[in-house]
């Protein structure tokens, strides 16, 4: 039986973690794609603050297909986890929890998309752009990972 409040924190319920202990090395693939995604961030311009002030300009349509492309891919495979019970490379079942709208998700979009306006980043490109020698993204690094801080504390605080 699911309490309220595990109703209230179901993003903190996670059902997905592998039971599987493996060796530090197996996590060396994760620093692999990692890089290799970077190189693509790059190579395709998303990580350039001029490409994410125009997306916010609405002058140029090329992070909008980026955003949108994302978006569209995310969709077919959770649709394709779904459907056809995929399970993880391991064999272990994976389960989306379904979540609930609240108007915390609107505050917080908000939030993040000011803060991507202003910056010309967001977390998913802050290392790539510190990899490539913009190194005042580091303040942006640094604030963001304090704002993660501060919403952890004030966290059962907040109205939901």
């Amino acid at each position: 039986m699911i309490k309220e409040t595990d109703i209230r924190h179901q993003d903190t319920i996670c059902t997905n973690e592998s039971q599987i202990q493996h060796k530090w090395y197996h996590n060396l693939k994760y620093l692999l794609v990692g890089i290799l995604f970077g190189i693509v961030f790059v190579k395709a311009e998303i990580i350039s603050w001029f490409r994410i002030q125009e997306m916010f300009r609405l002058q140029s349509f090329h992070m909008y297909g980026v955003i949108g492309s994302a978006v569209v891919t995310g969709m077919i495979s959770v649709w394709l986890i779904k459907k056809f019970k995929i399970k993880t490379i391991y064999g272990e079942k994976i389960s989306i929890a379904p979540k609930t709208f609240n108007k915390g998700q609107i505050y917080g979009g908000l939030i993040f998309g000011f803060g991507w306006a202003i910056t010309g980043a967001c977390p998913g490109p802050l290392f790539a752009q510190i990899g490539m020698g913009a190194f005042a993204v580091i303040i942006t690094l640094l604030s963001a990972v304090f704002g993660t801080w501060v919403y952890g504390y004030f966290r059962d605080k907040l109205p939901h």
